[in-house]
């Protein structure tokens, strides 16, 4: 398999993987540095030290075990970025219990499907997060919340395994518990039987569950282990070279891997401080927060870091702090990772790629590649990790031949929650993750991701793959961002549709852009469809929704058919 001329890696590290649960680590490291920073959550005016977090912690896991949370039930979170939300994260862990990570964009189908897919007991909830009114939500699908009498366990119809709604915030509300209450419930428990749950936990004990947005079907709940995630964290932070005098801006959601394992968990492994600078993504704040806290380390999707670099007080803020972080999540364009290292300081920032069933990261570039690796691939194979790129049979493709990227590791999820027929088709007999992206290895083991199976365009024939259209519409003065996808067309099978961004100011029209793009790509590439938008759909976690542009246009095409008809007649 390891022949130089097929697309195979293994990457192999002196450092031993860890078989350590996350209280472990945890008490560990606050042990290593009890004054040290670890935690700042700028919108609450939270500065808590490793002592201090910790004791924070345990507060919160005690007040669980009072409640009779145990290890394996499912505990969820419904929050937008707050220090509750990092409380609850290793407050579980510590007592054994899973966290259901639960998207704050939710609304009640979604919810009531997560909460009873994961079939948790308890829900640590905010109140209200933008336009969501998540306990109006809640009593919604609950209506027994409002007869029920105190101290007594929920019995909903509608969420039939749920007893706990613990709320976060002063006010009451009824059938509910408050977040400090359930804490307050630790000072009649034994700091002793805290510390006889952890011991009790193993490495390979799931502790996540994070619901993954399929692109068909309900959503996958991918079960991640302490052993995941853990070391995934530990070799992240590795790669970015991370001590505990670094300190970590997080403007991306905890809800998804990229907050909760290369944010938080990566600053407890490696004793750095975790810097919020408020509930959600707001690139003013997330510039003012850097400057403030002298933060040596950003993270964010390429749509965050072209919002930071498009600001109009851009230009007014001391960035020189900074020197990396990960940008993942999304492809990212090539003159995007170029301003970041020369505008905003980051000039060790690493490109990473991977998904939520890879807890998250499986390719990550390193700060000593040459430039052009870093920013033109996502790097090699994480350490103790080993990927394959194959062809439609499962076999091997030569060396700078585009083939489906799978990776085999620690990092692979268990599996997805109560669902072991998709898990199949996910996770293949040998340990194989296939991940439905299209990338290509070459000689030195460095892959590019060019599409997903389900993105790449066929028109007449000829496989288009967006990422490629994408790269070169970006290199227009005029675009700030750009998103491509096939939309369907009567005589070739699929079209090349364009949703493109224009700087502020700049001057673009459908003429001047397919004049531009004339003989530069061939021209089945070149859009045949252009729409130019202030914003494009996107989840919480930064990502544009392709299929929600696709369903726009699609009904667009059909109206203009029917317009079309009427006019013949």
């Amino acid at each position: 398999m390891s022949q130089p001329s097929l697309s195979y890696r293994q990457t192999s590290s002196d450092t031993p993987l860890l078989e350590e649960t996350i209280g472990e680590v945890l008490a560990r490291t606050a042990h290593a540095h009890p004054d040290r920073l670890a935690l700042v959550v700028r919108h609450q005016q939270i500065r808590w030290t490793y002592k201090e977090y910790v004791e924070e912690i345990d507060k919160l896991a005690l007040g669980l075990l009072a409640l009779g949370i145990k290890p394996g039930d499912r505990v969820g979170i419904w929050a937008p970025n707050c220090a509750e939300w990092c409380l609850t994260q290793f407050a579980t862990a510590r007592i054994g219990a899973i966290l259901v990570c639960i998207n704050p964009a939710y609304r009640l189908h979604e919810l009531e499907y997560a909460l009873n897919k994961a079939q948790c007991r308890a829900l640590i909830t905010a109140d209200a997060f933008k336009s969501s009114d998540y306990l109006g939500m809640l009593r919604q699908l609950a209506p027994e919340l409002d007869s029920l009498p105190e101290g007594e366990k929920l019995r909903s119809s509608k969420l039939p395994h749920l007893e706990f709604v613990i709320r976060m915030g002063t006010a009451l509300t009824p059938g509910m518990l408050n977040f400090d209450t359930v804490r307050v419930k630790a000072a009649g428990m034994d700091s002793a039987q805290l510390d006889a749950a952890t011991a009790k936990l193993k490495a390979d004990d799931a502790i996540n569950i994070q619901f993954t947005s399929g692109t068909t079907g309900s959503p996958k709940g991918a079960t991640l282990t302490h052993r995941n995630i853990l070391n995934n964290a530990v070799f992240t932070g590795v790669s970015m070279h991370l001590t505990p005098q670094d300190k970590l801006c997080i403007p991306v959601p905890l809800y998804h891997c990229f907050g909760m394992v290369l944010g938080t968990l990566v600053c407890v492994t490696h004793g750095a401080t975790a810097v919020f600078p408020g509930e959600s993504f707001d690139p003013l704040a997330t510039l003012e927060t850097v400057q403030a806290e002298r933060c040596t380390v950003l993270h964010g999707v390429p749509t965050m870091f072209i919002a930071e670099l498009d600001h109009p007080q851009f230009d007014g803020f001391d960035l020189t702090s900074l020197r990396t972080g990960i940008m993942a999540g999304a492809p990212c364009p090539v003159a995007v990772m170029n301003k970041v290292i020369e505008r905003m300081h980051m000039h060790d920032v690493l490109i990473a790629y991977g998904q939520t069933e890879l807890s998250p990261i499986s390719h990550v570039t390193e700060i000593d590649d040459p430039l052009d690796k870093r920013v033109e691939t996502v790097g090699k194979p994480g350490p103790h990790l080993e990927t394959k790129i194959v062809d439609e049979n499962n076999q091997l493709v030569p060396i700078n031949e585009r083939g489906e990227i799978c990776t085999r590791g620690y990092s692979v999820m268990s599996a997805y929650w109560d669902e072991p027929e998709r898990t199949a088709e996910t996770i293949d007999s040998e340990g194989w993750l296939h991940s439905g992206d299209i990338g290509i290895m070459d000689e030195d083991g460095y892959v590019r991701v060019v599409g997903r199976t389900k993105d790449m365009i066929i028109r007449g024939g000829e496989n288009i793959y967006p990422r490629e259209v994408e790269e070169f519409l970006h290199t227009h003065p005029a675009i700030q961002d750009v998103q491509v996808f096939g939309i369907p067309h009567e005589k070739y099978g699929e079209e090349v549709c364009a949703w493109i961004q224009l700087q502020e100011g700049a001057d673009l029209d459908e003429k001047l852009l397919r004049e531009f793009s004339h003989e530069q790509i061939t021209h089945f590439k070149i859009p045949t469809k252009i729409r130019f938008v202030q914003e494009f759909p996107m989840t919480v976690t930064g990502k544009a929704q392709k299929f929600v542009m696709r369903e726009q246009m699609e009904a667009e095409l059909e109206r203009e058919s029917a317009m079309h008809s009427q006019e013949l007649v």
